[in-house]
């Protein structure tokens, strides 16, 4: 009678789990959820969280927070949620440093793919070359051939690994020799060209796309698989003849051992407001697309980067000690 007893308590408590869970999981969120953002305020990632966080609040319920902690190449961030509660209200927005930094990064508190769940692509930006108006560099061809021949005096700035690595990989499919110029934001390194400060650099939309027009920056190629609408007659760095093609993101991660179904009502909500047009008008004139994909697509994206970049880090012998 004492064991019948038991394993009733036993099978009563399993029906109880059963029942909650999910119910949990359907009332969520019941509170505030915060978004943690390891970039200062004003920047590119900075904005699209707050642009799917408002959204998010509108068709949840609660106010979604997004909170600002810089520092580290978004490492502290990024260590941060990993060691939040997994109950999905501390949420990290990462862009695509979550994939490069174990390239690059001695050791890092965190791992990129078994501490987080990918909840959802947010959006996509391209990088754009530039170059100053006033340097008689006109393509890439003519950059790579500047280069070459003048290797003591050609460099490029940067202002984080994600940067780097993607002007690396064009080193390595160019054969052209650039020293790294590190700089703390992109638009320091922007500014770096229009100034003479360096040769060129590879940097966002946000800051890049604005000189550009200007007239204070020329664009030699985009790192796209495909052209900018804003600047229709500057190629892709693959028409340039660069074997280049490195599109980079902002994503929505949460903590390991968050509850599927809460992981899948952020996914679906996320797949949601990336098809609304007035989320498209916010976002597009900063030469950001908005995507919305699966976790499990996501997911891929995540591991197929971490895999290609650190190839590129090991090719280029680039490592970062804390």
């Amino acid at each position: 009678m004492k064991v019948l007893a038991q394993n009733l308590l036993i099978g009563a408590a399993v029906a109880v789990l059963a029942l909650t869970g999910p119910t949990r999981a359907q009332d969520y969120p019941a509170k505030p959820i915060h978004i943690i953002v390891g970039f200062a305020a004003g920047g590119g990632n900075d904005i699209i969280a707050r642009v799917f966080g408002q959204k998010l609040s509108e068709s949840l319920g609660q106010p979604v927070i997004v909170e600002n902690k810089p520092g580290g190449g978004a490492i502290v961030a990024t260590d941060y949620v990993a060691k939040s509660p997994a109950d999905g209200y501390t949420l990290l927005m990462s862009a695509s440093g979550i994939s490069i930094n174990p390239a690059v990064y001695a050791k890092l508190p965190y791992d990129a793919v078994n501490d987080f769940v990918a909840v959802s692509e947010l959006a996509s930006f391209p990088l754009i070359m530039i170059v100053a108006e006033s340097s008689p560099i006109r393509s890439v061809a003519e950059l790579v051939a500047f280069a070459k021949a003048n290797p003591d005096k050609t460099n490029y700035g940067s202002s984080s690994a994600s940067f780097q690595l993607v002007t690396e990989l064009f080193k390595q499919k160019t054969g052209a020799p650039m020293q790294v110029i590190p700089y703390k934001g992109a638009n320091d390194s922007v500014m770096a060209v229009i100034s003479g400060q360096v040769t060129a650099t590879i940097a966002d939309a946000g800051p890049a796309l604005s000189q550009v027009l200007g007239g204070q920056a020329r664009a030699l190629a985009v790192a796209a698989p495909k052209r900018m609408a804003e600047l229709p007659d500057v190629p892709t760095l693959k028409e340039a003849g660069a074997d280049v093609d490195a599109v980079l993101w902002s994503g929505l991660f949460a903590p390991k051992d968050t509850p599927p179904a809460i992981v899948k009502k952020l996914e679906g909500e996320i797949m949601r407001i990336a098809r609304l047009a007035d989320v498209t008008a916010r976002l597009k004139p900063l030469g950001i697309q908005p995507v919305g994909n699966s976790s499990e697509e996501f997911g891929r994206i995540l591991a197929s980067d971490i895999a290609r970049w650190a190839e590129v880090a090991g090719a280029g012998h680039i490592k970062i000690e804390q």
